[in-house]
């Protein structure tokens, strides 16, 4: 049984209620070409970069696009020249309406969602509208 007071006990949503946990996952040295293939296979929009265990960034369409629109080789340029290096995050228990915020003050579309240091999901604008979508404003 949940303890009062925990998050679980809110009638607020937390992201562990819908972060995608289907994660796309690199490496710095890894090329544009091969991170954005692999986000293509997973059917998401963004990978986390780690370095070992570390989250060390994220790659997400925007850099890829971004990557392309350069004219760079993407078969030859580094995840680690377009990644967001060090990015927020949150945990699972953050409730979604801090998440929103913080995607929203920061202009992300992507934020990781990390357990104790391990990358658990991603939470994506598309996740946080299901969700409202799902659970309508109370009025």
């Amino acid at each position: 049984m949940t303890e009062p007071g925990s998050p679980r006990t809110s009638s607020r949503a937390v992201l562990r209620d819908l972060m995608t946990t289907r994660v796309a996952a690199t490496t710095p040295d890894a090329s544009v070409a091969a991170a954005a293939a692999g986000m293509v296979e997973a059917n998401v929009g963004s990978t986390v970069v780690m370095q070992g265990t570390f989250l060390a960034g994220i790659l997400t369409e925007r850099d890829v696009l971004k990557a392309a629109a350069s004219g760079a080789d993407l078969s030859a340029s580094n995840v680690s020249e377009w990644m967001t290096p060090d990015p927020h995050s949150a945990s699972p228990d953050t409730p979604v309406e801090e998440a929103a915020q913080i995607m929203l003050l920061n202009g992300f579309r992507h934020l990781p969602v990390v357990d104790d240091r391990t990358v658990c999901g991603v939470v994506s604008l598309r996740d946080l509208f299901a969700a409202r979508i799902r659970r309508p404003l109370a009025r």
